[in-house]
């Protein structure tokens, strides 16, 4: 049983990773195709990344936590997860990866907000399967995550400022 474990928490931490990296691949694909100028071309390579990383990434992320809670419960462990700061944590960065990228995709959201949404959470979705992000409190890491999406629109933003210049093209 201990094997299996093991397995669902890679699987998990896997799904982080795929997720993580796809978003950010988006975001790298969608500065680059600005230099072109061709931003329909790029916003739709950006979606589909996205959108992409998201399900498969998600779908790992989700399917892997919830055979663990399974796991969990069968095992009678004495802390269930629903009791732990960490698993509502993760339940908050997996939807704040869902509904970005929904505002996302029905351009409810500017791509810059959207894109710092999803990074971030599919970052600390990483450090947090990994046990590298210390769980202090539920309401610490949300104070967290606001600062670490506004610091990381500001980069974006300036990125795509400096990628979209006339001189750059």
């Amino acid at each position: 049983m201990i094997a299996l474990v093991f397995f669902l928490i890679f699987f998990q931490a896997f799904g982080a990773c795929v997720g993580a990296f796809s978003a950010l691949w988006g975001e790298v694909v969608y500065i680059v195709a600005m230099r072109d100028g061709k931003i329909d071309k790029a916003e739709r390579a950006h979606l589909t990344a996205i959108g992409q990383g998201l399900r498969f990434g998600m779908a790992m992320l989700l399917l892997a936590s919830f055979a663990l809670i399974i796991v969990d419960f069968t095992l009678r462990v004495s802390r269930q997860p629903a009791l732990t700061p960490s698993y509502w944590i993760f339940i908050f960065l997996a939807l704040a990866v869902i509904v970005a990228s929904w505002l996302l995709a029905r351009k409810k959201i500017s791509f810059i907000a959207g894109s710092a949404i999803l990074i971030t959470s599919w970052a600390l979705l990483v450090f947090l399967t990994l046990g590298l992000l210390p769980v202090i409190s539920f309401l610490a890491i949300v104070a967290l995550f606001v600062i670490l999406v506004v610091v990381l629109y500001a980069v974006i933003y300036y990125a795509r400022l400096i990628a979209s210049s006339p001189r750059n093209r």
